[in-house]
């Protein structure tokens, strides 16, 4: 009897297993492992485009890589491109192919050799797509393999579509910022450097967030732009629904000293001030400040209140840095780089003050780092590439700082 080759066996797999569905997930799992297996993937996701806020999740995934609850922007890389061209690539060997950039597997520390990328259609509408990332025998996928991917998309969105299966995505919290189309240049000889090239990012409120990326990313220009410590140089802002790009200098000078709280790598503290008098000296000028003591006691200072910077250790430096951004009251924290200068075990303490803050106070931090483990405790990691983000991971169940190695 000859062997049912690929394509048939594909199609006899995937409608047994999928006409026994009674949920999407179910579904999709089903369709990701049977292609995986056909066509030896070593990773493989399924992205569905949320049209609320144009943003492509990954709504299930197989191999070494955890890609659940990443979204990013429609139209962004490889799989944004098939989702909005509607036409299927095929990348049989990335490293000779000059326009590949690396996709959202790449991003995520895998080693993309070869890819699959087919849109997946329901009647007249592409609703999102399916990629297969790297084939184990010789790393390198086929024509041949490619039909088979448009023909197991095809036949789970029709299936899909007749079963009446469909998906419910997380609401979002409400957006205390919005960054739209933002881009930051700097002159540079006769040139112009470009830093930021269309930043898009909501900032929600009671969250933490981790942004990644490498050196010269763009990554301390968007908080520099976020913070209102640099402007960009087009593209819009929204605070809380209103129109924030070209605010006067007042309102900048109020929303620096009551919205925004800052953390900083080197502390910043006044070397002639005490703890209490450098955490005073903030809430003096700032519209609805908590009590000082209060928030001493918040990062375990109360004992140190009468000591100079001179007098503290860095993790204790940085907890008064700590306390001077959160005496304020602010809505979002901005930590850049908080644990950078501290050993792990003072920076793990560092960061459970912070987890604290989170839980505890109502307020948004948005944390600069290279360290991707700190990544593991936030309910989102951005990730910026070429001043772009490049990808949004949900964490369903962020670590706490006790949890954390590195």
């Amino acid at each position: 009897m000859k062997k049912p080759d690929n394509m048939t066996a594909a199609t006899w797999m995937i409608s047994s297993a999928l006409l026994e569905a009674e949920d999407l997930e179910t579904a999709f799992t089903h369709t990701l492992e049977v292609i995986s297996k056909l066509l030896r993937a070593e990773g493989g996701a399924i992205w569905i485009l949320n049209k609320s806020t144009g943003l492509l999740q990954c709504v299930m995934c197989i191999g070494p890589l955890d890609l659940m609850g990443i979204t990013f922007e429609n139209g962004i890389g490889t799989e944004g491109q098939v989702v909005t061209s509607e036409n299927s690539v095929l990348i049989r060997e990335t490293e000779k192919e000059e326009a590949f950039e690396g996709d959202i597997f790449d991003d995520q520390g895998f080693k993309t050799k070869s890819l699959i990328c087919v849109p997946l259609k329901a009647l007249d509408e592409t609703v999102g797509c399916l990629c297969l990332a790297t084939s184990r025998e010789g790393g390198i996928f086929t024509e041949e393999d490619l039909k088979v991917c448009e023909h197991t998309a095809a036949l789970t969105a029709m299936i899909i579509e007749e079963k009446g299966l469909t998906l419910t995505l997380p609401p979002e919290k409400p957006v205390l910022m919005e960054l739209k189309d933002i881009t930051k240049e700097y002159p540079s000889g006769e040139d112009v450097l470009h830093v930021l090239n269309g930043i898009n990012l909501k900032i929600f409120k009671n969250e933490f967030v981790v942004v990644l990326g490498e050196s010269g990313c763009g990554k301390s220009t968007m908080m520099n732009i976020i913070g209102a410590m640099d402007y960009a140089t087009s593209g819009t802002i929204q605070l809380e629904g209103s129109n924030f790009s070209a605010p006067d200098e007042k309102t900048l000078t109020e929303f620096r000293r009551s919205y925004i709280g800052f953390i900083f790598q080197s502390y910043n503290l006044m070397p002639n001030l005490t703890a209490r008098e450098n955490i005073q000296f903030i809430a003096e000028i700032s519209k609805n400040p908590r009590d000082v003591d209060e928030a001493l006691a918040l990062v375990g200072l109360t004992d140190r209140a009468g000591n100079f910077p001179s007098q503290l250790s860095g993790g204790q430096q940085q907890r008064v840095s700590i306390a001077r951004a959160i005496v304020k009251n602010p809505r979002i924290i901005l930590a850049d780089e908080p644990t950078a200068a501290l050993d792990f075990k003072t920076g793990q303490e560092i960061l459970k003050v912070i987890e604290d803050i989170v839980h505890s106070e109502d307020t948004t931090v948005l944390m600069v780092t290279h360290n991707a483990e700190i990544a593991k405790m936030a309910d989102r990691v951005v990730k910026l590439r070429s001043g772009k983000v490049s990808s949004i991971k949900y964490n369903a169940h962020p670590l706490h700082a006790e949890e954390l190695v590195w």
